[in-house]
């Protein structure tokens, strides 16, 4: 079973972008001018969001550095340990819905403790692939594009957080706990 996602790992990539300009292409949409073009609009759109990603990394770091993700913590966890589960990945739960580069930093030291073959760094390094910056993506491309009525886009997208935070512990206590 592992060699087979390790397998189908290191061929999704390459194969989608190989995919992706051919069927393109025989669908006769001009790949090259379409990409200048999308890059074109992804430069403005980098410009409009910048004011809504400095005011969602500064309550990031307000309820970091404030103690409150701790505080969140110290309850959590005793629930947590009596299923199996290990301590150290709750915060993900918590950070990747609001930062990516957050929860990469928390990722990525987790890995370094513990290592990257490790119960723990399997289920962080699953967490943060199968889940999303959801209040990130809200706050700023949202705020981007003027859409103004996101409470269902809200609820479905941190209800897919908790879907996605569940499975990937499930998963990777079955396959490699």
């Amino acid at each position: 079973m592992l060699h087979f996602i390790s397998l189908i790992s290191a061929w999704a990539i390459p194969v989608l972008i190989t995919f992706i300009p051919l069927y393109a292409f025989s669908r006769k949409v001009p790949v090259y001018e379409s990409f200048v073009e999308g890059a074109k609009d992804g430069f403005s759109t980098a410009i409009s969001i910048i004011p809504h990603l400095v005011g969602m990394m500064v309550a990031i770091s307000v309820f970091r550095a404030s103690g409150a993700l701790d505080y969140l913590m110290s309850f959590v966890a005793p629930l947590m340990q009596g299923l199996g589960v290990p301590s150290e990945v709750l915060p993900l739960g918590l950070l990747r819905p609001l930062t990516g580069t957050g929860s990469l930093a928390y990722t990525t030291d987790l890995i370094r403790v513990h290592g990257p073959d490790s119960l723990i760094g399997m289920i962080a390094s699953t967490i943060q692939g199968s889940t999303d910056t959801t209040l990130y993506v809200l706050t700023v491309y949202f705020g981007a594009v003027g859409v103004r009525n996101g409470r269902y886009a809200l609820k479905v997208g941190l209800f897919s957080d908790v879907v996605g935070f569940v499975a990937a512990i499930a998963i990777c206590l079955l396959l490699f706990g």
